[in-house]
């Protein structure tokens, strides 16, 4: 299947490891050029970068405190500069901070809310603009969880809050986007190997895999394969809509 991707540009927040790596290579395979984001230049990071370069795309690494609403807006000129048109967003970057409902701390809930849910909003804010401008059509993806729809159990309430509010961005992006030319959709992670929650996968082996009905933990590159498809020509057709790619924990 031609996916019409070369030449494509796209941003990929938080992307020097896990999910976001493997998207930001996932979309460099089928030749878009790629903006990849961290909180900090990296070793990481210049990896993604280079190793991108050589499937022979252009591919620019970015620092940026997605905590910060200037940083953010900031990252995206330099990306419009790097780039030129920008036809995809990702906005993978999150954080998942620990704490009992009684004892997080304001810090805490606020940081969780701008790094996962405003920092999404201002970045397609950005690229909403930019392309409604010059009536140029363009992908939005959320990566999103499955605690968006199933709250928390393990002391992530304000990570979960945050990312249902992902879901009615979405939707509310899509609504208002769509008819315009840019869609808006997300996915849904359930347990993933990534840096994230390795520790916890490696101090309980086997629990994991046992609430998940397909019986194994998701790789990053599960996540990319479905994020590279339904930015694609072929899925032009979807908008408002966050997928289940949680191994059937979800099952929505």
């Amino acid at each position: 299947m031609d996916l019409k991707l070369k030449g494509k540009n796209a941003i990929i927040t938080g992307g020097s490891r896990g999910v976001g790596r493997a998207i930001a290579l996932g979309l460099a395979a089928e030749g878009v050029n790629v903006v990849v984001t961290a909180r900090k230049k990296s070793k990481e990071l210049s990896e993604v970068v280079e190793e991108a370069k050589s499937m022979g795309v252009n591919a620019y690494p970015l620092g940026v405190s997605m905590n910060n609403a200037d940083d953010v807006g900031e990252m995206m000129k330099a990306a419009e500069a790097l780039l030129g048109d920008l036809d995809i967003l990702i906005n993978n970057a999150g954080i998942w901070l620990t704490g009992w409902i009684q004892d997080i701390p304001l810090s805490d809930w606020e940081e969780t809310m701008d790094v996962n849910l405003t920092a999404p909003f201002l970045t397609s804010q950005y690229f909403a603009k930019i392309n409604l401008k010059k009536k140029r059509p363009g992908r939005i993806i959320n990566i999103n969880s499955q605690a968006a729809f199933n709250g928390s159990t393990t002391g992530h309430a304000h990570y979960a809050a945050s990312k249902a509010g992902m879901v009615a961005l979405t939707i509310s992006m899509a609504r208002e986007l769509s008819s315009k030319g840019i869609t808006v959709n997300g996915i849904a992670l359930g347990i993933v190997n990534t840096d994230m929650i390795r520790d916890n996968l490696e101090a309980n082996p086997g629990y994991y895999e046992s609430r998940i009905p397909i019986g194994r933990v998701a790789q990053p590159e599960d996540v990319a394969n479905i994020a590279v498809f339904m930015v694609s020509e072929p899925a032009s057709y979807l908008t408002g809509t966050t997928i289940d790619a949680t191994g059937g924990m979800l099952m929505r």
